[in-house]
């Protein structure tokens, strides 16, 4: 029982940190420019909805992880649910494993981006790309150090985060030239332009941002109490993540023009905040960006580490990745790491972010059905379930209808980017179907 409550270091605050920690990640204020060019003032509507469809999403992992208890999560719930089908376990897994380290790249570039912003070293690629692949060594040591320790770190960035962030929105919604009135005024107008399919598409674009509450599971052999903490730390996280994505949203729609907003993308919240408050302004901004990454690049470390490891133990990544020292799966870190930097050298990080995206719904949509296979021994509920299927189905079509109507060339990089890894997953369960003989 001592050893027990040594090692069970996570408690509910750190597990909601984890879970904010790998959504809100810098992701909103790129999603931000692209949902105002389709949807002007009703973004936060669609903000809205993108949540209600994640809290579906979620409904499904929360119930595997409650019945499962394995720290593999979305593969280990694939893998135990349909146990006779090892190739689409392997397949699944590093999808999953991919589309981790694809966002942990772009974290880590969106930091350093932000960092140099305001120096004289804001253009050099080299300098921005050596930054990045430094705060993923930061967080891997960091990881690789202590899980409390990591924890209690996440959780400093995280609520830290959360209140600047706020902060900055509310004054900017106070300071901005557009009023309350004229707000609603706006919207009204934006929604009768605005395609009930329009308002859909960027709420399955904006689920995207939601992508991190399942990180919770991959530390259940190391928090106190999961039956009570899964549930509470996922749903707390994304009704606070819903929250802070609606106030950053508004809080830029009141003082920036649409314009600005759809240009600048991630760096309009900074612009609006300097032309409002000052230099005062754009500086929190940025320290609230840089906050946002690091706590997303600890939390996805975390996370997603620990899966790899799991996938690795069942011989689906090489044997060496399965190496752990005093419960922390030390190679997989570094796995993640390596790979995340090797991202950040090749270039093509909005490309990987999308395949992450993308890759993200499609595992949520094959949890749910999973769920549903199995919802008597989850005890869940038949309607919630079918809810998120459906919700995550029409999704999944929507965001491809976006991406084959916008950006084609893309989503043929995507799928080329699924038949590598298909292969490489191939590979390897072939090679332990012939161990297993």
């Amino acid at each position: 029982m001592g050893l027990q409550s040594k090692t069970k270091n996570l408690g509910l605050a750190e597990l909601i940190a984890i879970a904010l920690g790998g959504m809100v990640g810098g992701g909103i204020f790129t999603i931000l420019g692209v949902s105002v060019s389709i949807i002007g003032n009703v973004t936060p509507v669609a903000i809205i909805i993108g949540g209600i469809i994640a809290s579906l999403a979620a409904y499904s992992y929360v119930k595997l992880g409650l019945y499962y208890k394995d720290e593999g999560a979305t593969y280990a719930f694939y893998k135990k649910t349909y146990p006779h089908k090892p190739f689409l376990a392997s397949v699944i897994g590093w999808f999953v494993i991919f589309g981790y380290i694809s966002t942990l790249a772009l974290y880590a570039y969106t930091f350093s981006s932000y960092a140099i912003s305001s120096t004289d070293f804001s253009g050099d690629i080299w300098i921005r790309k050596g930054i990045a692949i430094g705060i993923i060594g930061v967080f891997t040591a960091i990881n690789l150090w202590s899980v409390n320790g990591m924890g209690k770190i996440e959780d400093i960035m995280v609520y830290t985060k959360l209140v600047l962030l706020s902060i900055i929105s509310f004054v900017l919604m106070k300071h901005g030239e557009t009023s309350f009135s004229n707000f609603i005024d706006t919207m009204a107008v934006d929604a009768e332009k605005s395609s009930v399919l329009n308002i859909l598409i960027v709420a399955s674009v904006t689920f995207v941002a939601f992508e991190g509450f399942q990180l919770v599971i991959n530390a259940v052999n190391e928090m106190k109490n999961p039956d009570k903490n899964i549930p509470r730390a996922i749903y707390s996280a994304i009704v606070l993540a819903i929250l802070i994505y609606v106030v950053i949203a508004l809080g830029a729609l009141f003082a920036i023009p649409a314009e600005k907003i759809i240009q600048n993308k991630e760096y309009a919240l900074a612009a609006g905040a300097g032309e409002a408050l000052g230099k005062l302004g754009s500086t929190l901004v940025i320290a609230g960006a840089l906050l946002a990454t690091s706590s997303a690049i600890s939390g996805t470390v975390f996370g997603a580490s620990r899966q790899l490891a799991a996938i690795a133990d069942d011989g689906y990544f090489p044997e060496i990745v399965t190496k752990r020292k005093n419960k922390i799966p030390r190679n997989a870190t570094l796995f993640m790491a390596v790979f995340a930097s090797v991202l950040i050298l090749i270039g093509g990080l909005e490309l990987i972010l999308e395949f992450g995206s993308v890759t993200f719904l499609l595992v949520s949509l094959l949890m749910a059905i999973a769920n549903y296979k199995i919802k008597d021994k989850t005890q869940s509920s038949s309607v919630l379930t079918l809810l998120a299927i459906g919700g995550l189905t029409l999704g999944g079509l929507l965001i491809l209808y976006y991406e084959l109507k916008n950006q084609w060339q893309q989503m043929a990089a995507i799928v080329v980017l699924y038949i590598l890894l298909a292969a490489g997953a191939r590979f390897y369960s072939r090679r332990h179907k012939k161990k297993l003989s």
